[in-house]
């Protein structure tokens, strides 16, 4: 895995690059101090994962996550960060982010969810899923859920549980094209712009099957 670690703290990159640096399979590949660095660095070195840091100077980690999507870098984003407000959760998974933790994380379990991340999963700290868990506003309705053919709403609950397209034509015994046709229809009933929103939206409307 080719990560890049963006945060504006020399000794937080330092400290990053060295411990993944000995992690089997692990590769860094570049550092950037700050949103607009990471973005350009990210378009250029291609990295699978990028490790990004919200509170950074100039263009930040929101800005980054918003410039990232718009110029269709594939790389998934894990937000490492120290900012502990519930309410930049939400705002980081709208724009992109597929994970959200805090600097506190025990290193192990950063590898993992670093590995967990490439393989397509939504992983976020306790808190952090806490906050994106909590009821939705009344004035989100559940109309587009409604509008979900019965094959749609299958679809949308193996999302929530992180499977792959793959995974998913497997499981429902259909094409591999056919989910994609199905998650592309799904998004746009929805209102929502990939699998990890579309996942979220699953379990704050208990549609995830859990």
């Amino acid at each position: 895995m080719r990560v890049l670690i963006a945060d504006d703290h020399p000794i937080v990159r330092q400290g990053l690059r060295t411990f993944l640096g000995v992690q089997p399979g692990v590769e860094v590949v570049g550092e950037a101090a700050d949103g607009a660095s990471a973005v350009t660095l990210a378009e250029t070195l291609e990295p699978d994962i990028v490790l990004l840091d919200l509170n950074m100077p100039g263009a930040g980690g929101l800005d980054a996550l918003a410039e990232l999507r718009a110029r269709g870098v594939p790389a998934r984003v894990l937000v490492l960060t120290s900012v502990t407000g519930r309410g930049h959760v939400l705002p980081a998974v709208q724009a992109g982010a597929a994970g959200y933790l805090y600097k506190d994380v025990d290193p192990k379990a950063l590898v993992r969810a670093i590995r967990s991340v490439h393989d397509g999963h939504v992983l976020f700290a306790p808190d952090a899923a806490e906050a994106m868990l909590a009821p939705a506003p009344v004035a989100d309705d559940d109309r587009g859920a409604a509008a979900l053919t019965e094959r749609e709403r299958e679809v949308l609950v193996q999302i929530a549980r992180g499977r792959s397209n793959r995974e998913i034509a497997r499981a429902l015994t259909v094409s591999e094209k056919t989910v994609k046709t199905h998650v592309s229809n799904l998004l746009m009933k929805l209102g929502v712009q990939d699998r990890t929103q579309a996942a979220l939206y699953a379990v704050r409307h208990g549609l995830s099957g859990a």
